[in-house]
Parts: structure tokens; sequence; C-alpha cells
């Protein structure tokens, strides 16, 4: 009859430990991502005489500012809301998959720069549920990285980085983002 001794169990158990230590760690810890999706949204401001055409409104400004013109000064303390199209290209007129719908304030005097908070809704065949957003958009900055904090549906409890570049602007009235998305928890 053959005894083990305390000490190659410990060994063992020390071992198989590692193991699964090692096999959860890569599961979460991905350098690649697990989705990758790029969409541009299209966000057309409230300027006093688009009304039809907006998808977006100032509804916080400054003592010196108004609703209808973001304030001078790198846009400081204006808050906008918005609901914007989302398409597969940059052509506003394509047909959206979703709505980008959420917030953006601008939070410095100094240089030009926003915070945003807000989630793609989707309405295609092809994705249902959301991805929600969030961070610091340097706005001068060719590319920003914003946090994916979560989603639903297909996207459900997915985070990521979301990496942002300004496609287009028109002054203050229209802009279109890319959105390079990389999702690296998927469920």
């Amino acid at each position: 009859m053959s005894h083990k001794s305390p000490i190659s169990n410990l060994f063992f158990f020390i071992f198989l430990l590692c193991l699964i230590t090692l096999s959860a760690a890569s599961k979460h810890h991905s350098r690649r991502p697990c989705h990758h999706l790029v969409f541009y949204f299209h966000d057309i401001i409230f300027n006093g005489h688009n009304a039809k055409n907006a998808t977006s409104a100032i509804v916080g400004a400054p003592a010196w500012g108004n609703l209808t013109t973001l304030a001078g000064q790198n846009h400081f303390g204006n808050v906008v809301v918005f609901d914007d199209p989302i398409t597969l290209d940059n052509n506003l007129h394509s047909p959206p998959v979703g709505r980008a719908q959420g917030f953006y304030f601008y939070d410095k005097k100094e240089i030009f720069t926003a915070w945003l908070g807000f989630s793609f809704v989707f309405n295609s065949t092809e994705h249902k549920g959301s991805l929600n957003f969030a961070g610091a958009d340097p706005a001068l900055e060719k590319t920003r990285d914003i946090w994916v904090i979560g989603g639903t549906g297909d996207f459900f409890m997915a985070r990521g980085i979301a990496t942002l570049s300004t496609d287009s602007f028109e002054g203050n009235d229209y802009f279109r983002l890319r959105t390079d998305i990389k999702l690296y928890e998927c469920w």
C-alpha cells in the first residue's frame, strides 16, 4: 500500500491552483479584441434656424452664452444633448443602423475639450441592443480614446475602447465622428 506524503499533495494542489489561475487570467486579459466595429455618428446642432434637421441642442449655457449659439472661449460651460443617426459609412444620408443618444459638455476654458456620456442604440437587423460610452474628448487631438462601459442585447456587459476621430465638421453646426470600437470583454 503506497502512501502519498502531505508535501506531494501540497505541491499537486499548488500546481492545480496555478493552472486554474493562468487559465482564468488568459480569458479576461486578452490583448486582442473579441469584437471590432466601426460606425459614424452625425451631430447637427440646433442653431435657431434648423429645427427640422437638428439632432442636438444646447440645454445649458454659461451666463455669457445662449441656447442657440455655442459660447466663445472654447464653448466652456455649454451642455448639449443629442440624438444623432449612426451610419456604417460617412454619408449622413446612408440608412441609419441606430442612434447615438446622450450628452456632452465643454469643460475647459483653456483648450477645446468636452466630456461625453452616450449610448449607441441599435435598430438594425445586424445588431440589437446598445453600447454605452463615457470619457474625455480633447477634440483637437487627431484620435481620442473613450471607454466602452457596458451594453445590452448583442453587447451584454461588453467593455472596451472606442477611438474617436473627427471625420468632418462645418463650423459650429455639424460634425461627424468616426467611432472605431474594440471590445475586449464579450459575453
